[in-house]
């Protein structure tokens, strides 16, 4: 009876339902597979949009935990899991945050990133452990990633993250009415059944990648880490952040190629503090300081008055 129960709880999750839309799928040439597959991920921007309110409240979240010296930390299994160590991931090197601010936890490990690694997700008491291994505290954002809700490590973790202090939240693309955990805020965009069904890797794969990409392009901009709609915090790892960080003086100040790597040489590899000298002629030390004085924004360090 207990199989069964489980069971039909599964099969009335809004991720496992089947598509009316799709049916006739494996009737269909490849340009035809391909015509369905577009029409279902276009209704995804609508369904995270109708969520702005939800995902605004995430954000601000995560910022007041980054600006306490906190962590954002993603928490999920299988293509959740991975989504969120693969935003996390991208934060260093797009906004120079701290490689430790915001961290990605996935059942089963490391390994999980490249194979399955077969019933990690039902891990609940490991999920637990994952929190009391990274010390999670009131100072942390903990956000769950699971298409379909339920999964056991995802829920214990949060759980156990809340029972710490952190603030909790979770990203699902089950209905808003069907979320009955306890955290601080849910974000659900409903996307409706896959266009093959089950394979949630596919629309809500899709609608939660959106969202973490929201949560901390937000969160750093927020925090400074952007001027105007320009990335002025990278750090510059690879030739093409050298190039992107030397056009973005460029751009920000209006000077040429050699003067802004000449700038960005003379601010200590600096995008901001060189824009704010050679925007306000001043040595790099008084970049700095205006920098520090306007808490990393650079319009504000520009728009400063004696």
């Amino acid at each position: 009876m207990e199989d069964r129960s489980r069971f039909e709880e599964f099969a009335r999750l809004a991720t496992e339902q089947r598509n009316p839309r799709t049916r006739d799928l494996d009737t269909r040439d490849v340009p035809g597979i391909l015509e369905l597959i577009a029409a279902e991920d276009r209704t995804v921007p609508g369904a995270v949009a109708r969520e702005l309110p939800h995902i605004a409240r995430m954000v601000e979240m995560v910022v007041a935990s980054l600006r306490a010296g906190g962590r954002l930390l993603y928490v999920g299994a299988g293509t959740s899991g991975r989504l969120g160590v693969l935003d996390a991931a991208e934060c260093p090197p797009t906004f120079g945050s701290d490689p430790e601010a915001v961290q990605g936890v996935i059942a089963g490990g490391p390994g999980a990133l490249v194979g399955a690694v077969e019933g990690a997700e039902d891990g609940a008491a490991e999920g637990e452990r994952a929190m009391l291994e990274r010390g999670v505290g009131p100072r942390d954002t903990v956000i769950g990633l699971a298409a379909s809700r339920r999964t056991p490590f995802v829920v214990a973790a949060l759980a156990k993250a809340r029972a710490l202090g952190a603030r909790t939240g979770y990203v699902t693309c089950t209905p808003r009415g069907e979320f009955a955990l306890d955290v601080d805020v849910a974000v659900c965009p409903e996307v409706g059944p896959e266009a093959l069904m089950g394979s949630t890797r596919m629309k809500s794969g899709t609608a939660q990648k959106l969202v973490l990409n929201m949560v901390t392009t937000a969160a750093f901009v927020r925090l400074g880490k952007v001027f105007e709609n320009m990335m002025v915090d990278l750090v510059a790892t690879s030739e093409k952040l050298v190039e992107r960080s030397r056009r973005t003086v460029m751009t920000a100040a209006g000077v040429d190629y050699d003067a802004a790597a000449r700038a960005i040489e003379a601010a200590g590899g600096s995008v901001k503090t060189a824009i704010v000298m050679i925007r306000l002629g001043c040595p790099r030390a008084e970049a700095e300081r205006r920098l520090a004085a306007a808490g990393g924004f650079v319009r504000a360090a520009l728009e400063e008055r004696p």
